[in-house]
């Protein structure tokens, strides 16, 4: 049977509006198969995300493959993995919109790669700071850290610091733009604590929620001796049906909500922190989810460790209304009850809950102008050292060669730059320049040539210049000469 040609260029034309409205969907993502052979792109058939090779974001390392009779159980985004043998430190830089939220996925799944059976332990770096400790118990068992950033630069360090307990690895990374007004806080970035569809019996993610978050459903580990007094109610909603607002909960975990199990009870939840130093954000999702009769009312009252909280909540019919702390809550004993107001004919009702964890990162990221002028140095001389990551912090883990000055309140600027003996060819480029607080620069024992460039007198805070063992010609500019016999720069050349 032969397809007309009209009903054919309509089908192609649908095929390609397909693929357009798929790709508009993950406008704001980035999804890196880390591991995954260079220019490799695939899309996940179980979640319809689309990953891309992590060979243009990292430059160390070696892909490694988790045994085949685990790839039935895990999404093919984490088959694969990038272990780092070697290096102290080794970081993907992913470029991104400075200033923008950002919630950041990191994937752990051993999978015993390496035949060895030896389960890692080690930190991981976001940006200048530590993120937290990946310690690997189960090979077959995946681990997955989640945050909430705002990034100050216009890229993100994402990092592996080997700790001498194991070799670190990473199978995949993730990042989703999300609207600058939400999930906002006093100070600090928000670690992903808890995330449930109350009254499900399953997950949910992408499609299903537009900024792929995973919604899991509830298990009586999770909550302090609250999940046998809930009731679990279910009442489908469309997802055109649902009136949202900017945290935009999906409509298939709306669809669920827990109520007390004795209706004349307070609906009871709360949790025990590890620490009750550590401070909390939470996000309360309701709608209503019965049609009301007309003599039926609910309206509730949330108190916290037994103070007013929150009053006269009464959710509208499929339409969302979040609830959330505006700043910091902690304790031994974290308790929210849900207590029905005197008017009220129908006991509370919450149908999905976010708990986050705040995380400070005090190390402020080296100044952006010394990163690229850094970076540009590296590139230029093809510098061979164990460059990975923020120039100057952490501490622990700054460059070799390099010191810097670190602000209370500013970021840390490089002031010394040692390159001697590190096989450096070609003329002095003036990307040094741009180092604006250098006060020492050590260049001896290299191979350079051409002429001692001038502009190094620009260097307003230079005070100590080793230019000796190379092959430059001509003579010093005077400037330099002239700092020199003035005594404010230690200046050394050759026989000068």
């Amino acid at each position: 049977m032969r397809m007309s040609r009209s009903f054919l260029v309509a089908f192609l034309g649908f095929l390609v509006l397909a693929v357009l409205i798929q790709a508009q969907d993950q406008s704001g993502f980035i999804s890196i198969a880390c591991g995954a052979p260079a220019g490799v792109n695939f899309t996940v058939r179980q979640t319809g995300l689309n990953y891309t090779s992590d060979a243009n974001f990292i430059n160390t390392g070696v892909s490694r493959t988790i045994v085949p009779e685990l790839r039935h159980e895990f999404l093919r985004n984490v088959w694969n993995l990038r272990s780092f043998p070697e290096g102290k430190r080794n970081c993907y830089k992913i470029n991104i919109t400075r200033g923008s939220k950002y919630l950041i996925g990191a994937s752990f799944l051993y999978g015993n790669y390496d035949g060895l059976n030896m389960l890692p332990k080690f930190d991981l770096l976001l940006g200048a700071n530590r993120w937290d400790t990946v310690d690997i118990k189960n090979a077959s068992v995946s681990r997955h850290f989640e945050i909430i950033y705002v990034p100050s630069l216009d890229y993100v360090h994402i990092c592996m610091v080997d700790t001498g307990l194991g070799t670190p690895f990473i199978s995949a990374i993730t990042l989703r733009s999300l609207r600058n007004d939400i999930y906002e806080t006093e100070f600090g970035s928000l670690q992903t604590y808890i995330r449930r569809d109350l009254g499900s019996n399953k997950g949910y993610r992408y499609d299903d929620d537009v900024y792929d978050r995973y919604w899991s459903y509830d298990d009586a580990d999770t909550w302090y001796d609250n999940v046998d007094k809930w009731k679990q109610l279910n009442f489908p909603i469309d997802a055109d049906s649902l009136v949202q607002n900017h945290y935009q909960p999906p409509a298939v975990v709306m669809s669920t909500a827990v109520t007390p199990a004795n209706v004349s009870a307070p609906l009871v939840i709360s949790w025990k922190p590890y620490d009750p130093k550590e401070s909390f954000y939470v996000y309360m999702h309701f709608t209503e989810i019965q049609v009301l009769a007309k003599n039926q009312t609910r309206e509730f009252n949330i108190t916290l460790n037994g103070k007013l909280w929150y009053e006269n909540e009464s959710p509208r019919y499929h339409s969302v209304n979040t609830i959330y702390s505006t700043s910091g809550i902690s304790g031994k004993l974290i308790n929210f009850s849900f207590v029905m107001t005197e008017t009220s004919t129908l006991p509370p009702i919450i149908n999905a809950i976010e708990i986050y964890r705040v995380k400070e990162f005090p190390q402020q990221d080296t100044y952006q102008g010394d990163v690229d002028a850094i970076t540009t140095i590296k590139s230029v001389y093809g510098v061979t050292r164990d460059w990975q990551g923020d120039p100057c912090s952490p501490k622990d883990y700054l460059w070799e060669g390099l010191n810097c000055t670190y602000p209370v309140i500013d970021s840390p600027r490089i002031i010394t730059l040692n390159l001697s003996s590190s096989g450096l060819s070609g003329k002095i480029g003036p990307s040094i320049l741009n180092l604006t607080m250098l006060e020492k620069l050590d260049l001896s024992n290299n191979s350079l040539n051409g002429e001692v460039p001038d502009f190094l007198s620009q260097l307003q805070y230079l005070k100590i210049l080793n230019l000796e063992n190379n092959n430059l010609s001509g003579s010093i500019p005077s400037t330099l000469v002239e700092k020199s016999k003035e005594g404010s720069l230690s200046l050394r050349y050759g026989s000068y």
